[in-house]
């Protein structure tokens, strides 16, 4: 995400009326929502990108599919952590460890491609996947049980 992009959400958050009773500290809940957009970009991106690459195609179905599934829930993720009216933390802890598993095995998918095939996509999309799984493991880590 663009430092504008991250700025905006910063600015968003701040001046919602509900931020003070976020069960997140304000630093973490920011890094995690633009992690999370930022990797459903990216994710969107290697799925093109895996499609563009014609002679390699049926090998990366699998890779297409977890992009395309990793990009969908890091989106729903990200608009579910900018919602601070009433949260249901027991909601966002199950959204949490959905984005954290998809963002694992989308990257270690990403990750055998940018190694062995010495895909370049692979590999943006292998970094941006890991930065959203810790983000939102960091999340899990300030939520009470």
């Amino acid at each position: 995400m663009t430092q504008s992009n991250t700025q905006a959400i910063q600015r968003m958050l701040q001046t919602h009326p509900q931020i003070g009773q976020s069960p997140f500290e304000m630093n973490a809940l920011l890094e995690a929502i633009s992690a999370a957009f930022e990797c459903a970009q990216i994710c969107t991106g290697c799925a093109d990108a895996c499609l563009g690459e014609t002679e390699h195609l049926a090998h990366l179905a699998h890779c297409i599919r977890l992009n395309a599934d990793c990009a969908d829930i890091c989106g729903t993720t990200g608009r579910m952590l900018m919602r601070q009216t009433q949260p249901d933390t027991g909601v966002l802890r199950a959204q949490l460890h959905s984005c954290v598993t998809a963002c694992k095995a989308c990257g270690d998918e990403c990750e055998g491609h940018a190694k062995n095939m010495d895909m370049k996509h692979c590999e943006v999309c292998l970094e941006s996947c890991r930065r959203c799984e810790q983000a939102c493991q960091a999340l899990l880590g300030r939520l009470s049980a």
